[in-house]
C-alpha cells in the first residue's frame, strides 16, 4: 500500500524543484527526503524523476503520477477536513480563485462573512484575469465568468448578469449613440481575450434577436474589464461592460448606458471545482452560501 507520507515528500520535492528545497519547505533533512523518493520509486519499480547536478526533471512516468498524487492527496485532506468538521465545525484551507473585479466586489465580502461562521476555516483567495488550473496549482473553487469551455472540472451556476455598452458623456458628446448603426460604427474599447469581442446577439426593442458587429476594429483593447472601465471613464470609446460593475459609475454620471432598449446576452457566473469522487463539506457549503447571498443581495 502506497504511503501518503511519502506521495507528500514527492510533491514537495516537484513543487519545490529540488531535494534540498523541499527539505527546508517539509521541515526535514535532505537525506529523509531523497531515502522517501527512492523508496517511492522502488516501490513503483519505475523511475520518476531524472536527476541531475543543476535541476530535477519529471520522466513522463513521473508527471503522470504527480497529477495522481495531487488528486489523491487532496481526497485524503477532503476526507480528513469532513471528519473533523463533524466534531469541530469547517477546517482546514479553503482556496478560491477569481477574476479580480468580481471577487473585490462580490467573492471577498463574501469570503469576509463565511469566514465569521466558520473560524476554524482558513481562506486564501488569489485574483487573476487568467484562468487557473484547478488541480496543478490546488484551487478548491474557481468562480468564472461567461461562457464556460470545456472542462473536466464540476459546475454550479450562482447567478446570470446583463452586460451594457456605456460610454462616458464626454464621448457622447463627440460621438452620439441612438441606434445599433450609430453604436457599430462608435469608437470601441475591446476585451482582448475574449474570442469575438465585437459581435454580439442583440435582443431588439421588437424582441427580434440580431446579429451586432462593429464594423472597424477596437480603437483600444485590455485584459480585464478593469481596464475596459478605466478607458471608458477616461471617455475613449464604448465599452460593453458587467452592469453590476458599471453601476456606481452610472448612477453618479460617468458613465451612459447606451441603448437601453436593446438587449445584449446575458452572462452567467458558475463556481467550478474539481471533479473528485469525494466533493468536500468546505466547498459544497461556500457555494450554497454564495448563491444565497448574491440572490438576496447581500
Amino acid at each position: 500500500m502506497l504511503n501518503l507520507q511519502r506521495l507528500a515528500i514527492f510533491v514537495a520535492v516537484v513543487d519545490a524543484g529540488s531535494f534540498t528545497a523541499a527539505a527546508v519547505t517539509l521541515g526535514q533533512t535532505k537525506a529523509v527526503v531523497s531515502f522517501n523518493v527512492k523508496q517511492l520509486e522502488s516501490e513503483l519499480g519505475v523511475s520518476l524523476l531524472v536527476r541531475s547536478t543543476r535541476r530535477l526533471a519529471l520522466t513522463d512516468a513521473g508527471e503522470r503520477f504527480y497529477q495522481r498524487c495531487l488528486r489523491l492527496l487532496q481526497d485524503a485532506e477532503n476526507v480528513l477536513d469532513d471528519v473533523r468538521r463533524d466534531h469541530h465545525g469547517l477546517s482546514g484551507v479553503l482556496r478560491i480563485t477569481t477574476t479580480p473585479e468580481y471577487g473585490a466586489q462580490v467573492v471577498v465580502p463574501a469570503l469576509a462573512a463565511f469566514s465569521r461562521l466558520h473560524p476554524r476555516l482558513r481562506i486564501q483567495h488569489v485574483s487573476s484575469s487568467y484562468h487557473a488550473d484547478l488541480i496543478s496549482e490546488r484551487f478548491d473553487v474557481a468562480i468564472r465568468l461567461g461562457q464556460l469551455a470545456d472542462s473536466s472540472h464540476r459546475a454550479a451556476l450562482i447567478d446570470s448578469f446583463a452586460i451594457l455598452p456605456v460610454a462616458a458623456p464626454d464621448y457622447l458628446a463627440r460621438h452620439p449613440v441612438g441606434s445599433l448603426t450609430q453604436l457599430a460604427q462608435a469608437q470601441w474599447i475591446a476585451h482582448s481575450r475574449l474570442s469575438s469581442p465585437l459581435s454580439w446577439q442583440v435582443i431588439t426593442p421588437q424582441r427580434q434577436a440580431v446579429l451586432f458587429k462593429v464594423e472597424d476594429a477596437a480603437t483600444l483593447m485590455g485584459d480585464s474589464a478593469a481596464a475596459l472601465l478605466a478607458f471608458a471613464l477616461h471617455g475613449a470609446g464604448v465599452a460593453l461592460l458587467p452592469e453590476w460593475l458599471v453601476r456606481p459609475a452610472i448612477a453618479e454620471g460617468k458613465l451612459c448606458a447606451l441603448l437601453a432598449d436593446h438587449q445584449f446576452p446575458a452572462q452567467s457566473i458558475y463556481a467550478l471545482y474539481p471533479n473528485t469522487r469525494h466533493v468536500p463539506e468546505k466547498v459544497r457549503a461556500f457555494i450554497d452560501f454564495l448563491r444565497e447571498r448574491v440572490a438576496t443581495g447581500g
